[in-house]
């Protein structure tokens, strides 16, 4: 249990940094969901230690808050610390064949900038839209790829001990949609080793995927994938085939366009999309003995906070 007065410490510690019931659910793309006891943003990297160094002697949990697209914050909001990452994460410079890249740095991005560059490997990254901090820590891919294929290092600072470590990416023990990151380091930047290409054979790629997943994926407020694909499988699929497409719980369904993704609507509830994803995985599970497992990270729901 979060103690008032720890928050309050906290607040204390990190003075004019610090904002109070700081909206939260409204930074993720679901657009719905409550606020965050304490937020506060670093501006670089000595900012980042000083706040780890702030939650010293305090039992606090701590979120750290890429571009939100892989999140769902209950209703009721987080009983912690959100931590923002400012300018300060943002460079992107390439040496050779070697990208080094800020956390902040949307993965689109990097995959338009790379490709432009002449370099090959990282254009299944414009349709994620994370950030390269959360792409790292959660091994982010797609269309046949993932993060791990071309990382040759990264850079995180621990919030439980204030430690900056750079790390080789064989740390990172890196598998489907995991990775070793443990739930205190913060990746702040990634350095990705690519191979040389023609710049407009790599655009050719990207627009194929860009054109691929407005055909194929839904817009508007949703975390994208919801489950992981079981081994040998899709959960679009199998979600598909358990017949529950347009399932429709209050303010929250299923995408009538891909399976595999939950919708929010305008306005609507956290807590309704939540209820979304348990009946998913309840129906499946009953249907196929496939037990889904969710790639969405919730937080501040009954029952503890749920990592992917």
């Amino acid at each position: 249990m979060v103690l008032t007065r720890d928050i309050d410490e906290l607040a204390r510690r990190l003075g004019s940094a610090a904002a109070v019931d700081a909206p939260l659910g409204s930074r993720t793309t679901y657009r719905v969901g409550g606020s965050a006891a304490v937020a506060t943003e670093a501006a670089d990297e000595v900012a980042l230690v000083a706040v780890a160094r702030s939650l010293d002697g305090l039992d606090i949990p701590v979120l750290v808050l890429g571009n939100g697209s892989n999140l769902l914050v209950a209703d009721v909001g987080f009983r912690g610390l959100v931590v923002t990452l400012g300018a300060g994460f943002d460079d992107l410079s390439i040496t050779g064949t070697d990208v080094r890249v800020g956390a902040t740095v949307a993965l689109p991005t990097l995959a338009r900038r790379t490709a432009a560059a002449g370099l090959r490997g990282l254009e299944w990254a414009v349709g994620v839209p994370g950030s390269v901090g959360g792409g790292v820590r959660m091994n982010a891919g797609g269309h046949g790829s993932d993060t791990a294929a071309t990382l040759i290092r990264y850079r995180t600072v621990d919030l439980e001990t204030a430690a900056v470590v750079e790390s080789p990416a064989s740390r990172l023990d890196a598998s489907y949609r995991r990775t070793t990151v443990s739930s205190t380091e913060v990746v702040v930047e990634a350095t990705h080793r690519l191979e040389l290409g023609d710049p407009a054979a790599a655009k050719e790629v990207i627009d194929e995927i860009v054109r691929w997943r407005r055909a194929n994926q839904p817009g508007g407020a949703n975390a994208g994938s919801v489950f992981t694909n079981p081994p040998g499988d899709s959960a679009g699929r199998l979600i598909d085939v358990c017949g529950l497409k347009g399932l429709r719980i209050g303010t929250a369904e299923v995408s009538t366009k891909h399976a595999n993704f939950i919708q929010a609507d305008r306005g609507g509830s956290a807590d309704d999309v939540r209820r979304v994803i348990d009946r998913v995985r309840s129906v499946v599970s009953d249907v196929t003995g496939i037990e889904l497992v969710t790639e969405v990270r919730m937080v501040g729901f009954d029952g503890g906070d749920v990592a992917p």
